[in-house]
């Protein structure tokens, strides 16, 4: 792809969506780094729904590390691997109080050496809550990435090396966010929201869906859902007077 297709398509999403963010809730650094790792091949809704149940109870690592093992389960029970992530977030939490006085560590090292926290995981935590230029990829926007020709790679690695290398200096803060949030709700895996895309001329996908298709797709922008429409009742007859 040329650079200047490149450029164009960054500021297409930046026009749309200027100040991109996580639809992860959280109020601390902690607790975004609690959510980022529970939210590993699950949905960010199922996240949230345990954090809103967890976080007014215990927010900081000494006191999730406190809650033990069989308490924090009881609050993950709507994600995904619920009993991995909760001896992971115990095992993180202890290391965060053991080793880093309870606060988040800011090098990649530190934190890819807690429990359950890998490349990805560290690269948003980078990115949100120390400002580095770090560009994470999930399965959103490896597909997008890949199929729109912006950095094709065959790996996670390979694409966010591709990013990070062809990303203009102005864009990259935000490129994680775009990406990921283009791949959720319009370039979707199953059938792509093509006919709605912003960067639909800009893409070197070949594949595009039809606008005819487009009734099939789960992307939310791609059509609007119409209300249910209640049936009307018929009308009792009246019973004749004898």
């Amino acid at each position: 792809m040329h650079s200047a297709t490149r450029l164009a398509i960054y500021r297409r999403l930046q026009t749309a969506n200027p100040d991109p963010t996580t639809e992860l809730e959280h109020s601390s650094p902690f607790e975004l780094l609690v959510a980022v790792m529970l939210s590993a091949h699950t949905t960010d809704k199922s996240v949230n729904a345990a954090t809103r149940k967890l976080f007014p109870v215990a927010n900081t690592p000494l006191a999730i590390r406190d809650l033990g093992l069989g308490g924090v389960k009881e609050y993950l029970r709507s994600v995904g691997l619920y009993n991995t992530k909760a001896k992971n977030l115990i095992g993180l939490c202890r290391q965060i109080v053991e080793r880093h006085g309870g606060n988040v560590p800011s090098d990649r090292e530190s934190l890819e050496a807690l429990p359950g926290v890998g490349r990805k995981t560290a690269s948003i935590i980078l990115n949100m809550v120390f400002g580095q230029s770090a560009i994470a990829v999930d399965t959103h926007i490896f597909r997008v990435a890949n199929r729109t020709g912006l950095a094709p790679g065959k790996t996670p690695r390979a694409v966010e090396d591709a990013l990070v290398a062809c990303t203009p200096d102005e864009f990259r803060k935000n490129a994680h966010h775009w990406l990921l949030l283009h791949g959720r709700y319009v370039c979707t895996a199953r059938v792509p929201a093509c006919p709605k895309c912003i960067i639909r001329d800009l893409c070197e996908y070949p594949s595009k869906t039809e606008p005819r298709a487009l009734a099939r797709s789960d992307a939310p922008i791609a059509h609007a859902r119409r209300p249910r429409k209640t049936p009307l009742r018929k009308p009792h007859k009246r019973l004749r007077a004898r």
